[in-house]
C-alpha cells in the first residue's frame, strides 16, 4: 500500500499522455526524476479484455462503459490481492488498481445512470477510495439512481454542482442513513479514575468556564451522562415516563477553556464520552435529491444524510419529491439531515420539504412526528438559508434535542422545534410557519426580526414543562395567528407533572415591538400576551420559578381583533422568585417588575364579552405560605388604552402612565394590598352593562393621583352621568380620597354638573388641585 501511495504522490501534479505506447513527461520531485508509460485504451471493458497487460503498466482510459462518458481514470496493472475500491480484474488474471491522486467522481466506479441499477454501490466504492487516499470526491454533473445501498461513508470532501440522486424510499430502512459523514477518528468511552471523576464532578457546575484538569482533553467534544439519575420527564398518558438521563455537551479549548454553558449539577457520571475534533472542515457542497415519497419501513425511517463528524459545512443543495410524486409514507422519517454528537456544523443554502402527518382521513396520517432536519446533541450549530415551509398538512421540518448555541438565519421553515433541552437559541431574520417554534431549555432565546405565524411567537413545550431558564428577548417580530379563535404570544403551560427538574418560566422577558396580523381571526378571538400556568405551585410541592422582569413594549394588533389581552396569574404568591420581596402593612419591596409599555389592549367594550373580563388579573389567596420568595409584583402601564385590571388578595404596586382606566376591582375589601400611582391618565370607563362599573381606587399603602381626568362612564358608548356615584373615592362637594395633585373632572361631567345647576365649591375645587385625602 504503501508504495502505491508514493507512486500516486509521483503523478499527483499530473501526467502528460504522448501516445498510445508514449512515455510521460517525467516529473522532478527533488534531485529525483519518475517516467512511467503511460498508455491509452478506450475503456474499462477493453482494458478487462487486453491479453497483454502486463504488472506495472500504466493504462488511461478515456471511460468506463464508453468514451468520454466522465468515467475516464488512471490505472496501475497489478497482481491479486488486497484491491482498492475501484480495482477491475482483468480477464488475463491481474488487477487494474484505480490510481487516481486529486479527487474521483463516480463514473469512474461504474455507474449506470439508467434507472434500473442501484448506482450506489459504485458511489459507496468512490467514497470509500477517497477516503482510504483522503482525497475529494468531485462529481458536478450526472444523475444517479439510489436504491437499496446504505451507509456510503463520506470522510472527505463533496462537490456535487448540479448532480442529482434519485432516492427510491421503499428501500428506507430505521437502522440507516442513504450517507454517513464520519470522522476518522472514533469516539472513546473514556475511563475516569475515582479522584478524576469526584474532581470533575465537583467542579462540572452551571456558570463553570474554566476547569484545568480537562486540558488534556483540549480539541475534544465531551459527553457526560449519568444514567442513573432521571429529568425531564415527559407528561402526557401517552409517553408512560419517558425520561432522559441527565446530560452535558461542551467543547475543551486550551487551559480547560469550557465552550458551551453547563446547565446542570451531578452526582456521577456513567459515562464520559471523549468526540474527537477534526483540525479541517468538511465541505459538502451542490447536489440535488429526489425522494420518491413511497417510504414504507417500520418505525422511523432513514432516507438521507447523517452527521457524524464536527466542523461539517454542508450547502447548495435542494431535496424535493419527484416530479408527480407525492408524500405517502406511512409512518414518520428520522430526517434527511441528521446531526448527532458534533460541534461547529453548519447547514446552509438550503432547499428540502418537510413531511406529510396531519392528511385528509386519519387513517392516512402518520402516527408521529415526521421531520426534514433532525439530530441531538449539538453545540455550535448554524442553519442559514434554509428553506422548508409546506401547507397544514406537513409536520415540523425541525425536530431535536439537547442543542447548544443553536443558530437560525435568514431561513424560511415551517418549525422550529427542540424537544428536550435547548440552551442558548437565536433565531433572526427569519420566517416562521404555522407549525411554529417550540422550545424547552434554558440560556439566551432570541427571535428578532421574523415573520411568525402559528398559535404563538414561542412555544414553549407543556410535555418537557415549557421551562427556559435564561432570559427571553423578542424584538422586532411580524406575528399571524394562523388559527381563528385564540392566540398567544408566549405558551407557558407546564402541567402540574413532576418533571424532575427546576420549572422556570424564563429569568427575564423583554418583547418588543410587535406587529400582529388578525385578519385571519374571529373577531371575537383572544390573544393573550402570556399564557401561565393556572397553578403557583405543583401537588407534588416543588414552585414553579417566576421571571423578576417582565417587559412588553410597542405591541401592535391590526386585523379583526382590536387588541390583546395581558395575563392572568392565579395564586401568584405561590411561585418561587430568586429576589427576595415583602409586605409588612407598612412598607412594599417588590421582586417582580412587570412593565406595560404601549401595547395596545383589547377595547374594554369587546373584552367585557369575556368570562374573565379583564386585561390583566391577579388572584390570590389566602393558603398560600408567603416567604421573602413568593412573587411581590410592582407593575407599570404607559400608554395603555381600556385597562381593566383585577388584584384581589394580593399585595402589589401599580403605577398607571399616559393611560385611560376603565376598570379597576380589588377584590371583596374593594382595597388594594399596597400601592397605587396614576399619573396624566384618565378614569374612562366604557362598558357594556351598568353592573360592569367597578372603579376601586383605595390602596392600604396610599393612592396618589397627578394630573389625572376623572370622567363619567360610558355604557355601549354614551355617558351615564348618574353613574358617576358609583366612584368610591370621590363624590361632589363632599370627599376626595388619595392623594391628588391636578385632578380634574371631565369636561362633560363638568357641563352636566352645570345644567343640573351645581356648583363645584372652592374647597372641593382646591382638592382636586393638590389635597392629601383621606385614605
Amino acid at each position: 500500500m504503501n508504495s502505491r501511495r508514493n507512486l500516486l504522490k509521483s503523478l499527483g501534479a499530473g501526467v502528460l499522455v504522448a501516445g498510445i505506447h508514449g512515455i510521460a513527461n517525467a516529473e522532478e520531485k527533488g534531485k529525483r526524476s519518475v517516467a512511467r508509460s503511460i498508455k491509452i485504451i478506450a475503456n474499462t471493458q477493453e482494458l478487462i479484455l487486453l491479453k497483454e497487460a502486463i504488472e506495472g503498466e500504466i493504462f488511461k482510459t478515456l471511460g468506463y462503459f464508453q468514451e468520454h462518458d466522465a468515467g475516464g481514470a488512471l490505472y496501475l496493472i497489478t497482481k491479486k490481492g488486497q484491491e482498492s475500491p475501484g480495482a477491475i480484474i482483468l480477464k488475463n488474471g491481474l488487477v487494474a488498481e484505480l490510481l487516481e491522486s486529486n479527487s474521483v467522481n463516480y463514473q469512474m466506479f461504474g455507474t449506470k445512470s439508467d434507472g434500473d441499477f442501484d448506482d450506489g454501490m459504485a458511489i459507496k466504492s468512490a467514497h470509500e477510495y477517497a477516503n482510504i487516499y483522503n482525497i475529494p470526491v468531485i462529481n458536478r454533473h450526472g444523475e444517479f439512481w439510489i436504491k437499496a445501498t446504505n451507509d456510503i461513508n463520506i470522510q472527505t470532501s463533496v462537490e456535487w454542482g448540479a448532480t442529482i440522486f434519485h432516492i427510491d424510499e421503499q428501500f428506507n430502512t430505521p437502522k440507516a442513513f442513504k450517507f454517513n459523514i464520519t470522522s476518522t477518528t472514533a469516539i472513546k468511552d473514556h475511563q475516569l479514575d475515582a479522584n478524576d471523576k469526584s474532581s470533575l464532578v465537583e467542579h462540572l457546575v452551571p456558570g463553570v468556564t474554566e476547569i484545568a484538569a480537562l486540558n488534556k482533553f483540549r480539541g475534544n467534544l465531551i459527553y457526560v451522562e449519568d444514567k442513573n439519575d432521571r429529568i425531564g420527564y415527559r407528561a402526557g398518558a401517552r409517553f408512560d415516563g419517558q425520561s432522559w438521563a441527565k446530560q452535558e455537551l461542551f467543547f475543551v479549548e486550551d487551559h480547560g477553556k469550557v465552550i458551551g454553558d453547563i446547565a446542570y449539577r451531578f452526582k456521577d457520571f456513567t459515562s464520559f464520552e471523549v468526540i474527537p475534533v477534526d483540525d479541517t472542515y468538511l465541505t459538502m457542497s451542490g447536489g440535488c435529491f429526489v425522494l420518491s415519497g413511497n417510504s414504507s419501513g417500520k418505525g422511523y425511517t432513514k432516507n438521507g444524510i447523517a452527521i457524524r463528524r464536527s466542523r461539517t459545512i454542508i450547502s447548495k443543495q435542494v431535496v424535493r419529491l419527484a416530479h408527480g410524486a407525492v408524500d405517502t409514507a406511512p409512518n414518520a422519517r428520522t430526517g434527511f439531515y441528521n446531526f448527532h454528537k458534533v460541534y461547529e456544523v453548519r447547514l446552509e443554502d438550503i432547499k428540502l420539504i418537510p413531511y406529510e402527518q396531519d392528511r385528509e382521513g386519519t387513517e392516512h396520517d402518520v402516527p408521529a412526528g415526521t421531520y426534514g432536519i433532525s439530530g441531538d446533541r449539538i453545540l455550535n450549530g448554524t442553519f442559514r438559508n434554509v428553506t422548508a415551509e409546506g401547507g397544514k398538512v406537513h409536520w415540523g421540518v425541525f425536530g431535536t434535542n439537547m442543542n447548544k448555541n443553536f443558530t437560525i438565519e435568514l431561513c424560511r421553515l415551517n418549525r422550529v422545534d427542540v424537544h428536550f433541552h435547548c440552551w442558548n437559541v437565536r433565531i433572526h431574520n427569519t420566517h416562521i410557519g404555522h407549525r411554529g417554534i417550540s422550545v424547552t431549555g434554558g440560556g439566551d432565546l432570541t427571535v428578532r426580526d421574523c415573520f411568525v405565524e402559528g398559535r404563538n411567537i414561542i412555544n414553549f413545550r407543556q410535555d418537557f414543562g415549557s421551562k427556559w431558564d435564561g432570559d427571553i428577548r423578542i424584538e422586532n417580530v411580524h406575528f399571524k395567528p394562523s388559527v381563528p379563535s385564540s392566540a398567544n404570544l408566549l405558551e407557558m403551560s407546564p402541567s402540574n407533572f413532576n418533571y424532575h427538574y427546576p420549572i422556570v418560566l424564563g429569568r427575564t422577558i423583554i418583547v418588543q415591538n410587535i406587529q400582529i396580523d388578525s385578519t385571519s381571526m374571529n373577531p371575537r378571538a383572544e390573544i393573550q400576551l402570556i399564557n401561565f400556568p393556572k397553578f403557583a405551585k405543583m401537588d407534588h410541592g416543588e414552585r414553579v420559578i417566576f421571571p423578576s422582569y417582565i417587559e412588553f413594549s410597542n405591541v401592535f394588533c391590526r386585523g379583526a381583533v382590536s387588541g390583546v389581552k395581558g395575563f392572568q396569574l392565579l395564586k401568584p404568591q405561590g411561585f418561587y422568585v430568586d429576589k427576595k420581596g415583602s409586605y409588612d402593612s407598612y412598607f412594599f419591596q417588590p421582586n417582580v417588575q412587570v412593565r406595560i409599555d404601549r401595547v395596545e389592549l383589547l377595547d374594554g367594550k369587546s373584552l367585557n364579552n369575556y368570562a374573565n373580563p379583564y386585561h390583566f388579573s391577579f388572584v390570590g389567596s389566602d393558603d398560600i405560605d408567603v416567604d421573602e420568595h413568593s412573587a411581590f409584583i410592582e407593575i407599570e402601564f404607559i400608554k395603555s388604552r381600556d385597562l381593566q385590571l383585577k388584584a384581589d388578595a394580593i399585595p402589589m404596586q401599580i403605577t398607571v402612565r399616559d393611560s385611560s382606566i376603565s376598570r379597576f376591582e380589588f377584590g371583596e375589601q374593594r382595597e388594594l394590598q399596597g400601592e397605587l400611582y396614576l399619573d396624566h391618565s384618565k378614569f374612562a370607563p366604557n362598558v357594556n352593562k351598568l353592573e360592569q362599573v367597578r372603579c376601586d381606587y383605595k390602596a392600604s399603602l396610599g393612592n396618589i393621583f397627578s394630573n389625572t381626568t376623572i370622567h363619567s362612564p360610558r355604557i355601549q358608548d354614551k355617558y351615564q352621568f348618574d353613574a358617576f356615584e358609583l366612584y368610591k373615592f370621590i363624590a361632589i362637594n363632599k370627599q376626595l380620597l388619595g392623594t391628588h395633585i391636578n385632578t380634574r373632572l371631565g369636561k362633560e361631567y363638568v357641563e352636566y354638573l352645570a345644567s343640573k345647576q351645581i356648583k363645584l365649591s372652592p374647597a372641593f375645587l382646591n382638592q382636586l388641585l393638590i389635597s392629601r385625602g383621606e385614605k
